[in-house]
């Protein structure tokens, strides 16, 4: 039995799907297949991009930037997850607030990332004549670390906010994964504050960005419906189609999750949203763009060749 404080538990325990255990198996087996393979697609994206010097472009730069995050956004939150499937359902309080920390960091920078991919495509499609002199190297280091400060502005603010509240003794979660939502709809005494501040920046962390990415493609979808080379058509309808692809992937879970009240929130929808946005989107990214881009597909073959000859 965990040892209760007057400020926090010294544990926490993740229910998960224990009123369900007929699930655990499956998804214990589910999570051990998904996680290596989304490690090894995004290290393959990640590889290709810096090998291949046809993919030192600044759609590349980002692709592997998001590569790097979806890592570190399935790390943060399988291993423990298999864990709790598959030994004993405690996590510590420490380990809590390192999972809520790291998983809200890059939730959040996400968002930020890809509205601007979206800005890039924009740029790239729209305004190509000047795409190197707009999208430079200095712009691009710019915008992505403007990007990861975003990211981690908005996890230090509203963790450490929702961190404050008080758990009047309750060590249990009924989730996956400490989360911000659940978090407040766990703790007790007044929260209507930091429901309205999640709500509010949350409209800026995916409202605004969803609405700069799809104002983005309007404009895309204009150009590109006007271009007078076929080619040139099918070239960008399938670099956007990807990246569209994964926004809605990762934008319709979060703004189901995040962009209501954690206390109208259901009782099992965290779990499978987490599941969603947390191990399904970075598992399928890297197939989503490998399966439609020929020069990864060209730059992966290549690679492996280059590995099998070696032998």
């Amino acid at each position: 039995m965990a040892v209760i404080n007057e400020s926090h538990p010294e544990e926490f325990i993740l229910l998960g799907f224990a009123d369900r255990p007929w699930l655990e198996l499956p998804l214990f087996i589910i999570l051990l297949i998904t996680y290596p393979m989304a490690m090894m697609g995004n290290i393959a994206i990640i590889l290709v991009s810096k090998l291949d010097h046809r993919l030192h472009t600044p759609m590349y730069f980002f692709l592997t930037n998001l590569s790097f995050l979806d890592m570190c956004y399935t790390t943060s939150i399988v291993p423990q997850m298999l864990f709790n499937l598959g030994h004993s359902k405690i996590i510590s309080y420490i380990g809590c607030v390192v999972q809520l920390y790291v998983f809200s960091i890059m939730g959040g920078t996400e968002c930020l990332l890809l509205a601007l991919m979206s800005f890039d495509r924009y740029v790239a499609i729209c305004r190509p004549l000047h795409y190197t002199l707009i999208m430079n190297q200095r712009l691009c280091l710019l915008l992505v670390s403007t990007v990861w400060l975003g990211g981690m502005a908005y996890a230090f603010s509203e963790a450490t906010l929702t961190l404050q509240l008080p758990l009047c003794g309750i060590n249990k979660l009924d989730h996956l994964l400490c989360e911000i939502p659940v978090l407040i709809k766990t703790a007790c005494g007044e929260k209507e504050a930091n429901e309205l501040a999640l709500s509010v920046v949350c409209i800026f962390m995916l409202a605004l960005p969803l609405c700069l990415i799809l104002s983005s493609y309007a404009r895309i979808g204009h150009t590109i419906i006007t271009m007078k080379s076929s080619e040139g058509r099918k070239k960008a309808f399938g670099t956007c189609s990807s990246h569209l692809l994964v926004v809605f992937l990762f934008y319709g879970p979060a703004i189901s999750m995040y962009l209501q009240p954690p206390s109208s929130i259901s009782r099992d929808q965290p779990k499978f949203m987490a599941l969603f946005y947390g191990v399904v989107t970075p598992t399928l990214n890297p197939f989503i763009y490998t399966l439609r881009n020929k020069d990864v597909k060209g730059a992966l073959g290549k690679l492996v060749r280059g590995i099998f000859t070696s032998k």
